[in-house]
């Protein structure tokens, strides 16, 4: 999983673009010099942008553990401004899924469940 992991990624919010990867953005998970494993990454579509930013603490066979920040805007949730999250984050990939996905999946800012995803190579 480990492996699998580290590189370039697709990631999308469902309320962007299509909701295909098509209108995916990118996110790269690098090890620094110190072992330490940073994750960063954008989309942004006419419908608005997510990003994230932050550290990986932990991977195991099916998820990884994020500390960082997440911000969401999209047009319609939350008047069309900046949701921003920080802190700790899971993602996991489960059963035949070819993503992880973001499990604190409820929007801090507006009645909204977010789908984060961050895709397999």
């Amino acid at each position: 999983m480990a492996a699998q992991l580290l590189g370039k990624h697709a990631l999308t919010l469902q309320w962007l673009g299509t909701a295909t990867l098509k209108d995916a953005g990118h996110a790269m998970v690098k090890k620094s010099s110190d072992g330490t494993w940073h994750l960063s990454g954008r989309q942004d579509t006419k419908e608005g942008h997510v990003s994230l930013d932050g550290v990986v603490t932990a991977v195991d066979a099916h998820t990884f553990a994020f500390t960082g920040e997440i911000i969401t805007n999209v047009s319609f949730i939350n008047a069309g401004k900046d949701c921003r999250r920080s802190g700790d984050f899971t993602f996991a990939q489960t059963g035949k899924r070819r993503y992880w996905r973001l499990q604190q999946m409820d929007n801090p800012c507006d009645q909204a469940t977010d789908y984060v995803d961050i895709y397999l190579r």
